[in-house]
């Protein structure tokens, strides 16, 4: 069976996100974000140059938890597509490209966070909180103190 795969992007949040509603009245979670460039240089070392920055854009509940969680600054990894666009205002033609992301969450390799592992409430069933769902043990924390971070 072939490996499902789609585009994917990493950056950090250049703006902070804002949350607004479509003409259909779904969640939207709009911000820029940038994506940090190097050049390789004959000696093997790296050059840092300017970031690049483009549009990310997310939809419904995707967008709705995305605004709760992310903060300008934050680095990411999302999942989705390149959309390019095009509209006319005050009879100019505006066309741009945004990253439609499907999934998205915290860079592991730059960000430290603890996961909460109690199941998520849905439409099928009854919020369930930890006390009431005796059933669930979530592993041990590990150490976070002076735990080394990948990729510094």
């Amino acid at each position: 069976m072939a490996i499902r795969t789609q585009q994917s992007i990493s950056g950090f949040i250049a703006t902070d996100p804002q949350l607004t509603t479509t003409e259909n009245g779904d969640a939207r979670f709009y911000a820029r974000f940038g994506q940090e460039n190097y050049r390789r240089e004959e000696d093997g070392s790296f050059t840092k140059l300017e970031p690049s920055f483009s549009n990310l854009v997310l939809y419904r509940a995707t967008a709705e938890r995305a605004y709760e969680r992310f903060a300008k600054g934050d680095n990411f990894v999302a999942e989705g597509y390149a959309h390019e666009y095009s509209y006319t205002r005050d009879g100019q033609q505006i066309e741009g490209e945004e990253f439609v992301a499907k999934k998205i969450g915290h860079d592991t390799a730059r960000t430290r966070y603890e996961v909460d592992r109690t199941p998520r409430r849905t439409a099928d069933r009854e919020n369930v909180t930890r006390e009431q769902n005796q059933a669930f043990d979530p592993p041990p924390a590990r150490p976070a103190a002076d735990a080394p971070v990948l990729g510094h």
